[in-house]
C-alpha cells in the first residue's frame, strides 16, 4: 500500500493492498482482525510518513501509530462483515468510514494516506469530479474487495464466479477511462508563481527569515526586469508562497518597504504569504495578503486549520515541561473561520495554505464561495528530499479534477506547479531551486457534480459502512 503513494506512484497497488487486508481478515476472530489492521496500518504509515523524522523519530512513530489505530478498528469490524451477502461493497463503504474518521479525529484529523491520494494520476482519478475524494477511495477499495472475492472464489474452484468477480474488479478503472474530466473552455489569465528558495533544508532555514523574504523580493524584481526586456509574458497576478515573509510587514517597516517595492516594480497584485502578529499577544496568523502596486496591502486570508503540534500546541500547559522541542513554537497560530476567497487582479482566488489542501471541506468552501482558480500557498522546505512535497502535490492534482479548477501551487523551495483542471501538471519547479513560473491558465466558473454534491456522498458511504459493520458485529455477538 505504501508504495502506491508518491513518490513511488505505483497506483495499482492500492486496490491490491485492500485485497490483502480483506483476505487476511477472512475467518479470523475480531481480536486477530484488529491486530492485522494494525499491522497493515503500520506497514502503510511508517513508510508513508517517514518525512516526519525531520521533526523527530518520536513524532513519526506516534503519528503512524495513531493513524494505524483507525485501521486496527476497521480490522476488528471486518471479520463479521466478510460473511454478509454483498460484502465487497460493504467493506468499501467501511473503508470510506475509516478515512472519514481519520480525516476529523483528533484535533481536526490527518487525511494523509487516503486511497484517493494514491489515485491522482490513474483511471480512478476522474471519479473525483463526480463525488470527490470519497468516491475515488470507494471505487478503489471496491476494486480491491472484488479482487479478493475473485481469489476466494478461485480457491473454491468456482471459476465462473471468480471470472465474473475479477471482471467486476476491472469495471471501476475501465469506466474511469471514459469519464470526462477538466473544466472546458475558460477565461485565460497569465500568472507568475515565485519560488524564491531558502538558505537551507530541514529546520535550519527557519532562522533565516530575512533572507527568505529577500529571495522572494529579488525574484520578483527579476521577473519585472524580464517583462520589461520582453523575455517573458507580463503576468496579470503574482503568487508568493506561504512563509515568504516570516517577518510581519505590518509591524516591521523594513519588511513592508521591501515587499512594497517589489510589488510596485512588477506592477500587478501579488498574493503574499506572511506570518502576521496577533490577534493578541499570544497568537500569530499564517496569512495570505493581497498586495496592490498602488494601494498596498488589502484583503487577507488567515489559515483556518493550523497544524497541531506544528503551528499550535494542544494542552500546551501540560506538555511544555515534558517535551522541550515544543518551545520552538512559543505562540500558537490563530485559527480563522472564513474561507480564503480573495480578489487578486482579474482572478477570484480560492486560497488554501499548505496542509489545508488535504481537507475536502476547506477546498470546497473556496470554490462554492466563488473562486475561479485555486491557490495552494505552501512551505515544504522542511521536508525537501523526503517525498512529502510529492504527496502534497498529488492532493493538489486531485483537487483540480474534483472542482474543475486550475490549481496554482506556490512553494518556497519546491514543488511549485501549475495544474490544469484535468489534473495534468502544465508547469513545475523542482525542489531546492529558485525559479519563477509564468504560465497562462484558464479561470472557470462552472461547478462540477462533486462541488454541487458537497460532503453528502461521503456521509452516505461512511454511515452505510459503519451501520452495516455495527449490525454485523451485534449479530456475531448474539450468534457467538
Amino acid at each position: 500500500m505504501a508504495v502506491a503513494f508518491p513518490p513511488y506512484d505505483i497506483w495499482p497497488l492500492a486496490p491490491i493492498g485492500v485485497a490483502f487486508l480483506v483476505l487476511a481478515c477472512r475467518g479470523v476472530r475480531r481480536r486477530v482482525g484488529a491486530l492485522l489492521g494494525l499491522v497493515h496500518g503500520l506497514a502503510t504509515f511508517l513508510p508513508l510518513l517517514s518525512w516526519m523524522t525531520v521533526i523527530g523519530p518520536d513524532a513519526w512513530i506516534l503519528l503512524a501509530l495513531l493513524e494505524a489505530a483507525f485501521l486496527a478498528l476497521m480490522g476488528a469490524l471486518l471479520p463479521p462483515v466478510l460473511w454478509l451477502p454483498g460484502w465487497p461493497a460493504w467493506v468499501a463503504c467501511l473503508w470510506v468510514a475509516q478515512e472519514a474518521a481519520r480525516d476529523r479525529l483528533p484535533f481536526g484529523g490527518f487525511p494523509w494516506g487516503r486511497l484517493a491520494f494514491a489515485e491522482t494520476a490513474s483511471p480512478f482519478t476522474p471519479y473525483a469530479g463526480m463525488a470527490g475524494a470519497p468516491l475515488v477511495s470507494f471505487v478503489t477499495a471496491l476494486s480491491g474487495t472484488l479482487l479478493a472475492a475473485a481469489l476466494l472464489a478461485g480457491l473454491h474452484r468456482d471459476r465462473r464466479i471468480a471470472a465474473l468477480l475479477a471482471a467486476g474488479a476491472l469495471v471501476g478503472p475501465a469506466l474511469g477511462l471514459v469519464l470526462p474530466s477538466g473544466g472546458g473552455e475558460g477565461r485565460p489569465v497569465t500568472v507568475a508563481l515565485v519560488q524564491g528558495g531558502v538558505p537551507g533544508v530541514g529546520m535550519d532555514f527557519l532562522g533565516e527569515r530575512e533572507q527568505v523574504l529577500r529571495n522572494h523580493v529579488d525574484a520578483t524584481h527579476r521577473l519585472a526586469d524580464a517583462v520589461r526586456a520582453g523575455d517573458t509574458a507580463a503576468p496579470d497576478l503574482v503568487i508568493w508562497p506561504e512563509n515568504a515573509s516570516d517577518i510581519d510587514p505590518f509591524t516591521d517597516p523594513s519588511a513592508r518597504r521591501l515587499i512594497d517595492a517589489a510589488v510596485r516594480d512588477v506592477g500587478v497584485p501579488v498574493l503574499v504569504g506572511a506570518v502576521v502578529d496577533g490577534p493578541g499577544p499570544d497568537h500569530v496568523s499564517n496569512t495570505g495578503v493581497v498586495w496592490d502596486p498602488e494601494t498596498g496591502p488589502g484583503q487577507r486570508y488567515v489559515k483556518r486549520h493550523p497544524v497541531p503540534f506544528g503551528e499550535y500546541i494542544p494542552f500546551r500547559r501540560q506538555l511544555s515541561g515534558l517535551v522541550q522541542r515544543l518551545d520552538q513554537i512559543p505562540r500558537d497560530f490563530f485559527a480563522a473561520d472564513r474561507p480564503g476567497n480573495l480578489t487578486v487582479g482579474p482572478a477570484e482566488v480560492g486560497d488554501v495554505i499548505c496542509f489545508e489542501v488535504a481537507y475536502d471541506g476547506l477546498v470546497r468552501d473556496v470554490v462554492t464561495g466563488g473562486a475561479d482558480v485555486i491557490v495552494v500557498q505552501t512551505n515544504n522546505a522542511t521536508y525537501n528530499g523526503t517525498g512529502q512535497p510529492q504527496q502534497q502535490m498529488a492532493m493538489s492534482r486531485l483537487r483540480a479534477v474534483e472542482h474543475g479548477r486550475s490549481v496554482l501551487v506556490a512553494a518556497t523551495s519546491g514543488i511549485s506547479a501549475v495544474v490544469a483542471p484535468d489534473g495534468t501538471v502544465v508547469e513545475q519547479a523542482p525542489e531546492r531551486t529558485a525559479r519563477t513560473l509564468v504560465a497562462s491558465v484558464e479561470l472557470h466558473d462552472e461547478r462540477t457534480l462533486a462541488t454541487r454534491l458537497g460532503g453528502g456522498p461521503e456521509w452516505v458511504l461512511a454511515l452505510l459502512g459503519a451501520g452495516i459493520a455495527a449490525a454485523a458485529a451485534l449479530g456475531a455477538r448474539r450468534d457467538g
